[in-house]
């Protein structure tokens, strides 16, 4: 019987441990992420390095993530949709800008917020946008020493 107790005790300490790893796992991962989240767009010339998933950041924290992706074939341009944590508002004369994390990180997209007392509604659209900068492309214009003309 005392046996039994030992095991079963053994068995519970084992089970609470894999729970907590796999909450802590989940919440390192953002998947319970809270999901009370609104939708703004915006249109990018370039979303290089940046796919469904990456970063939404303000002042370097993530407030939301790029939930859709898709290319407009009349005008050549990424649509994009931004998913923001409801609770978080955003001016409505703030820009979008695809940012780096340095010459070896990954691109997110940053909010860099204006200061306007008015903020989006959701599903608006954010028409002040910069896409991405090509590394290759601006050592190419210093090495040569040409400019866009």
């Amino acid at each position: 019987m005392r046996e039994d107790a030992a095991e079963i005790l053994v068995g519970g300490v084992v089970l609470a441990a894999a729970i907590g790893f796999a909450v802590f796992a989940a919440q390192a991962a953002g998947i319970t992420r809270s999901s009370a989240t609104y939708p703004l767009h915006a249109s990018f010339r370039s979303l290089e390095g940046v796919g469904l998933g990456s970063d939404l950041r303000l002042a370097g924290v993530r407030i939301g993530e790029v939930s859709a992706i898709a290319l407009n074939p009349e005008t050549y341009r990424v649509e994009t949709t931004l998913s923001v944590q409801r609770g978080i508002e955003i001016p409505d004369d703030s820009a979008v800008v695809v940012s780096s994390e340095g010459l070896l990180g990954g691109n997110f997209v940053e909010i860099r917020p204006g200061g306007s007392p008015e903020a989006f509604e959701p599903g608006a659209d954010i028409t002040d946008t910069q896409g991405a900068v090509s590394l290759i492309s601006l050592l190419m214009k210093f090495v040569t020493g040409r400019g866009e003309e």
